[in-house]
């Protein structure tokens, strides 16, 4: 995700960071519900699929296309997502190393609100 933020618009926080937690807490979503994707834009949260078809529509080109999905009922494309993230790494392989960050990278990486 973050090599195909072109128009640099998205920042991270892991959901374990106390960041991550302290915005599960104000924007009311339940950890035990939700372990993957959160976006938060202009002031509201959006997981799963509507998530990542939100961010889809932001990345541009050929991703938009999936933006078509958002015509379907969220507890069916939420089944196919949830389907689909337990399937990930056979799809894409799981790695033994992390991705190490740029320093551009790392700038993108939020530790706290100030």
């Amino acid at each position: 995700m973050i090599q195909r933020d072109r128009k640099n618009i998205f920042y991270f926080a892991s959901l374990q960071s106390e960041i991550g937690q302290e915005l599960l807490h104000q924007y009311h979503i339940d950890t035990h519900s939700v372990d993957s994707v959160v976006y938060i834009q202009k002031g509201q949260a959006f997981i799963k699929s509507t998530a990542a078809l939100k961010i889809a529509k932001q990345i541009g080109k050929a991703w938009q296309l999936f933006y078509i999905f958002k015509l379907i009922p969220t507890s069916i494309r939420d089944f196919f997502y949830d389907q689909f993230a337990k399937r990930r790494y056979l799809f894409f392989g799981k790695k033994d190393a992390c991705m190490i960050p740029s320093k551009e990278q790392k700038a993108k990486f939020i530790e706290d609100f100030n």
